[in-house]
């Protein structure tokens, strides 16, 4: 329903107040700008803006993201690719131990990051493609989360009743799983079923299983989350003169809850994303998430524990870039809920 303040213009505004009529007629005379109101997307990013950690730990994320998507690019540019047994093309590469034969891992003008032990692969362009790799896979994770989350809690939180007990039953059940085991465990039975045993596993199947594996097990705190903010507004005015009007569930669901709950959906989506690619990373370093030859974090981060101590430069870059991307997506997942929300500031 319109507002009746808000279906009033501003001829009807001046003629309620004279006084006030006279004083913007002169304001505008002379030329003086006048103060505009500002939408809440518009106050939400004024105090993002002066949140300087959200600002850097921002342009932290983007960076990320802008070096996963140019990747190709990048290699081309740079004249290497993760797939090439460059130490076997050049054996002075590599020592008789299979370990980069110059110091700091192999690192100098024409391998920026060095050479991988044994198979003397480039370790940047590895490092550029598992950044792309593990972004993009964590994304379709926490987008497939996200769904999920909002759907069974904005069900449970509207319908209550037996609705909400048993998928509160059913989230509490999802919650008490240990879900590393689960992940161990699930992964190869997944992949068994699309593929036959004596056959390689294509990357888009394991794929796909690491996204299921994931999604199955990462939509119950979005689910709670959004239970809560639900149960809050399912009792407001404005939802009780939608049921008055006649307005259907989904559309109260859709029209006037949905939007309400956008605040913490997006908050709680900023801080899955990088526990998503940490749980990636981990079924990658155990062996049963990307294998050969697919570029990832996890799966260097495997090499590198193999080999620390004989050439411990190996997992220098790859550590760094990772604990520098999940601390920024932190801050900015906390940035981001005090600009939504200022009374939570830090």
């Amino acid at each position: 329903m319109t507002s009746p303040i808000k279906a009033e213009d501003s001829g009807s505004a001046a003629v309620l107040d004279p006084e006030l009529a006279a004083t913007t007629e002169k304001a505008v005379a002379e030329g003086v700008k006048q103060p505009e109101g500002r939408s809440p997307g518009q106050l939400m990013w004024q105090r993002f803006k002066r949140d300087r950690t959200g600002v850097v730990s921002a342009c932290v994320v983007i960076f990320f993201f802008v070096v996963a998507a140019c990747a190709p690019l990048i290699s081309k540019v740079y004249g290497k690719d993760p797939y090439t047994l460059y130490g076997q093309e050049n054996p002075e590469l590599l020592d008789l131990f299979t370990m980069p034969a110059k110091p700091f891992g192999g690192i100098d003008g024409e391998f920026w990051f060095g050479v991988e032990p044994g198979l003397g692969r480039d370790v940047f362009t590895q490092l550029l493609y598992g950044i792309r790799t593990s972004l993009a896979t964590a994304l379709v994770a926490t987008l497939l989360m996200t769904l999920l989350g909002v759907l069974i809690g904005l069900a449970g939180g509207y319908f209550g009743g037996k609705i909400d007990y048993w998928l509160g039953r059913m989230t509490d059940f999802f919650m008490a799983l240990p879900s590393q085991l689960f992940f161990v465990a699930a992964m190869p039975v997944i992949t068994t079923v699309f593929v036959a045993p004596d056959k390689e596993t294509p990357t888009y199947v394991r794929t796909s299983a690491i996204i299921i594996v994931l999604s199955f097990l990462g939509w119950m705190s979005m689910a709670r989350i959004v239970r809560g903010a639900t149960l809050s507004l399912r009792d407001r005015e404005f939802i009780e003169a939608a049921r008055i009007s006649g307005a259907s569930p989904w559309r109260i669901i859709r029209k006037e809850l949905l939007p309400n709950i956008v605040t913490p959906t997006l908050v709680q989506a900023t801080l899955m994303l990088p526990s998503t690619i940490l749980s990636i990373a981990f079924l990658s370093f155990v062996g049963v998430g990307y294998v050969e030859p697919t570029p990832d974090w996890g799966r260097m981060f495997s090499i590198g524990a193999r080999i620390v101590e004989q050439d411990p430069y190996y997992m220098l870059f790859p550590g760094v870039a990772m604990v520098i991307f999940v601390v920024a997506f932190n801050l900015l997942g906390d940035s981001v809920r005090d600009a939504f929300d200022p009374k939570t500031g830090r």
